[in-house]
């Protein structure tokens, strides 16, 4: 396939704080609340919401069993800079109000993050280097895509509106700070996304273990190019995997059957980015 041509597109073209911590750490799905990010934890994830200042933060909750020295002196330092409050409480009412398990002895809240427009990303300079995520339900398993597409270099992501994880203060602390910098489109459903995605004229990558091509020989790698990723075991969904102009393989060597979803997308991020 020559990425000089292009087929034909197919047709058919507030925060909720009540006991959320036992919620999400039992892993129990939630009902989805728009893309999310309202609370942050974790002191790499909070450092990077106030650094960024893309959004208005409402305050920062310190622990007082931890020592104001390294990340959290440079935590308080970034939001008096910024003039958000900072509360210093004790470690059992951070623990409480935490989502997570381990929040460092940090959270903040903030304004929820904006969902990005599908065709907005279709549209940056020079070309759009996307990460679609087809159905990923782990929170820790779509932080951490989130942190590797904009490692990468990655200038959006697209996440489904229903039967997905969003933006919930596991996914903000797995992402480290990414979803302050990576902009995100929630759509209806990815098929109809992927048909958008190939009337903008951004080639589609479907990650397929099954795919008879390799990663590392894609012609479209350079071109305005989406990452298609399946969810946790079931992989692309069929007709994700259907609507994808290519689908693609990472050549596996060991005994070991498959990788997660979240590093056998990174392998493929910076193979494409160091293509690009």
């Amino acid at each position: 396939m020559s990425p000089g041509r292009r087929r034909p597109a197919r047709a058919g073209a507030d925060r909720s704080r009540a006991r959320g911590p036992r919620a999400e750490r039992s892993g129990a799905p939630a009902r989805p609340r728009g893309l999310g990010g309202e609370q942050v934890e974790g002191r790499r994830a909070v450092h990077e919401l106030l650094a960024a200042r893309r959004r208005p933060v409402r305050d920062v909750w310190i622990s007082d069993a931890v020592d104001e020295t390294g990340a959290i002196a440079e935590i308080v330092a970034l939001a008096e800079a910024g003039g958000v409050p900072v509360r210093r409480v004790g470690r059992g009412l951070l623990d409480q109000e935490a989502r997570t398990d381990a929040p460092q002895g940090v959270l903040a809240h903030a304004r929820p993050l904006e969902e990005a427009d599908l065709d907005d990303l279709c549209r940056p300079s020079p070309r759009p280097f996307l990460l679609v995520v087809d159905g990923v339900t782990d929170p820790h398993n779509l932080g951490a895509l989130l942190r590797s597409a904009e490692v990468a270099g990655a200038t959006g992501a697209v996440l489904a509106r229903h039967r997905a994880a969003h933006v919930t203060p596991t996914v903000a602390k797995a992402a480290a700070g990414a979803i302050e910098h990576l902009p995100i489109a929630v759509v209806a459903g990815i098929p109809s996304a992927l048909t958008q995605l190939a009337a903008h004229g951004v080639w589609t990558v479907g990650l397929d273990p099954a795919a008879d091509r390799s990663v590392y020989d894609l012609p479209v790698a350079s071109e305005a190019v989406a990452l298609v990723v399946g969810a946790e075991g079931a992989g692309l969904s069929r007709l994700a995997r259907e609507r994808c102009d290519v689908l693609a393989a990472i050549p596996q060597h060991g005994s070991v059957a498959s990788l997660n979803v979240s590093a056998a997308a990174a392998v493929a991020l910076f193979e494409i980015a160091r293509r690009r």
